[in-house]
């Protein structure tokens, strides 16, 4: 009668907290003019933060004003201000390279990419996937002539010739001094593929370029926003890099960060599930490397994450220049990026840190990817589901039998508690040698859970990273890598830690997770002196789990609210099935009468609690 008591008491409860929580959202709908109030604070915000990104551009290498080319006396002084490369008459003139994949133009000013476009991925609003536009993006190498002057490639006029290599595609970019004297940058395209060769090397020009001085090449990207919400694209949006014997290292994702590195293989702009990466096989030396945070808060208009900056030192071989790198502008896919082993640019995906990472990406990932092969994406999320509970049975039927054997001393430590109620330390001896002699180990129950936190982080991680779960739709959501959203609330309304939606994925996992709670935890664990009050947290807890996954994949809410429905039927067939307390009761009396041997550790706990009890009675 009690048990049911405390089944409806729980019930009760979690109804109470949903239906405050529903109240909650009515109550705090916005009137017109906070709404107006909250429009014009958000109209500031993205103000100082364009003011913040001005004051980041102040600090860069400052580009040359354009040029008009109609007028001849500009050109002359453009001419006269670069000296030797002069000799390249100015052109506006741009140059494309694209394959089935990806577009690429090139400018004639600065032979840099101005544009780079995915023609297979569209953002959250159809918009094509852009990783270079609107002047968003600029390259150069900073040098010095033997004329005393310090040139920027970005400000040189570029002379363009196409070609074929084979079935490749290869554009040259000369800036030059002479007929055969001259800056290249060549850049070659091949069929299919996202990589692209880019060769940087000078020709003639020991006596133009002055190799004692330092020549830099600089890299300058300011990340355009592809997702429904840019604080949680903002959170996978990192400068990631390899260096010295393959380490992987990452600047901060929340706040701005620099570093100094040596010995660098690549360097990956991360845009989420989009990355813009140089590549270089030979390793550059060293590079500054640095990482300014554009995003404060959420915002539905604003355009920008991150700002990156790369300056890398080149060295002038024989006074000449000669760098072979790789442009890589795609998606962040595991299986896009195992075609280019050699450079090892998986390894620039988020899987996640030491043993977590390691099954991501060697198990989940690779089994996920059969899975979707065959069934629907939301489907193959239930079956992958489905699939990792039946694997994780046993443990969860450990733990089970544990909570079983407490279930049937309890009666037993409340005996206990009840004779020693005036003395804790003689209760908590009596109950600790009451468990070595049943055989039962209150950590038991714990242990179970400890060995599933590996698979709990490694899931947390595959489902925010996933690109093939971008774009997928199931149900009512949208996209299984981003939130669901059932209900958005009004421009410029949000919640503290909740967000400007409700999704429903989240609070069907976080009921599931609820029950779950109430079947181990709700009934088998009475509050103690100086614990925590298990009644209130298993309140919290799914409280707390509706706030967090609100902003979150709504994959990984899936998950959770098909797994805990899983486990939750595991269980009761464990209880009514598999589990017998009668049995139970009977093995903890049989292990009561054999003889128990002490470990040292347990004899050491004896003989302290022996001592403090001494003592106390002193």
């Amino acid at each position: 009668m009690e048990e049911k008591k405390l089944d409806l008491n729980s019930i009760i409860g979690f109804v109470l907290i949903f239906a405050i929580l529903v109240f909650m959202f009515w109550q705090n709908k916005p009137t017109p003019e906070e709404i107006e109030a909250e429009k014009a604070k958000q109209e500031q915000v993205e103000a100082q933060q364009k003011a913040d990104e001005n004051k980041v551009q102040e600090n860069a290498v400052t580009e040359a004003a354009p040029i008009n080319l109609q007028d001849s006396t500009a050109v002359a002084n453009y001419k006269s201000n670069i000296g030797a490369f002069g000799f390249t008459s100015p052109s506006e003139e741009t140059s494309i390279l694209e394959n089935d994949l990806v577009y690429l133009e090139i400018s004639n000013k600065g032979g840099q990419i101005i544009e780079a476009r995915m023609k297979q991925y569209h953002t959250y609003d159809s918009i094509p996937i852009y990783m270079v536009k609107d002047g968003n993006a600029h390259f150069g190498l900073n040098f010095s002539t033997s004329d005393n002057r310090v040139l920027n490639t970005k400000d040189l006029y570029f002379e363009s010739s196409m070609s074929q290599n084979g079935e490749n595609k290869v554009l040259s970019m000369k800036a030059k001094v002479s007929s055969n004297k001259y800056l290249e940058y060549r850049y070659e395209m091949k069929p299919n593929d996202y990589l692209v060769d880019f060769n940087v090397r000078s020709q003639g020009l020991s006596d133009v370029i002055n190799s004692s001085q330092p020549i830099a090449l600089e890299w300058k990207l300011k990340g355009i926003r592809h997702n429904k919400s840019i604080t949680y694209e903002n959170r996978y949006t990192r400068l990631t890099y390899n260096h010295e014997d393959d380490d992987i290292d990452k600047l901060s994702e929340g706040s701005d960060d620099e570093e100094s590195e040596t010995d660098i293989k690549w360097l990956s702009y991360r845009q989420h599930f989009f990355s813009s990466i140089l590549a270089n096989k030979d390793r550059f030396d060293s590079a500054e490397l640095s990482s300014v945070n554009l995003v404060e808060e959420e915002s539905r208009t604003f355009g920008f994450t991150k700002e990156y900056t790369s300056i890398i030192p080149l060295k002038a071989e024989g006074g000449e220049l000669s760098e072979n790198m790789h442009w890589y502008y795609g998606p962040t896919d595991v299986e896009t990026f195992s075609k280019y082993e050699d450079l090892g640019l998986v390894d620039s995906i988020p899987f996640g840190w030491g043993i977590f990472g390691w099954i991501n990406r060697y198990i989940f990932t690779p089994f996920y990817s059969f899975l979707s092969g065959i069934f629907p994406y939301g489907i193959a999320i239930v079956i992958m589901t489905i699939l990792v509970r039946l694997a994780m049975s046993p443990v969860t039927y450990k733990s089970y039998l544990s909570q079983a054997k407490m279930k049937v001393l309890k009666p037993e430590i409340t005996e206990l508690g009840e004779k020693y109620k005036d003395n804790a330390m003689k209760k908590q001896q009596e109950t600790m040698k009451l468990y070595g002699k049943a055989g039962v180990s209150p950590m038991s129950g714990c242990i179970p859970a400890f060995l599933q936190m590996p698979i709990f982080y490694a899931l947390f991680m595959f489902f925010p990273t996933s690109f093939a779960l971008r774009q997928k739709s199931f149900l009512w959501a949208d996209d299984l890598s981003s939130f669901d959203t059932i209900y958005q609330f009004p421009e410029g309304f949000s919640i503290p830690f909740y967000g400007d939606h409700i999704s429903l994925f989240p609070i069907l996992a976080s009921v599931a997770i609820f029950f779950y709670m109430m079947m181990t935890t709700g009934q088998n664990m009475p509050t103690q002196p100086g614990m925590p009050n298990m009644k209130f947290i298993m309140y919290l807890m799914p409280f707390m789990m509706l706030f967090f996954f609100n902003n979150y994949a709504s994959g990984l809410s899936l998950y959770y609210f098909v797994s805990n429905l899983i486990t939750i039927g595991i269980m009761l067939v464990i209880k009514n099935f598999i589990l017998d307390n009668d049995k139970i009761h009977a093995q903890i009396q049989e292990n009561k009468k054999k003889p128990k041997k002490e470990n040292k550790f347990q004899k050491k706990m004896r003989e302290m609690m022996e001592q403090a009890e001494a003592q106390k009675k002193k």
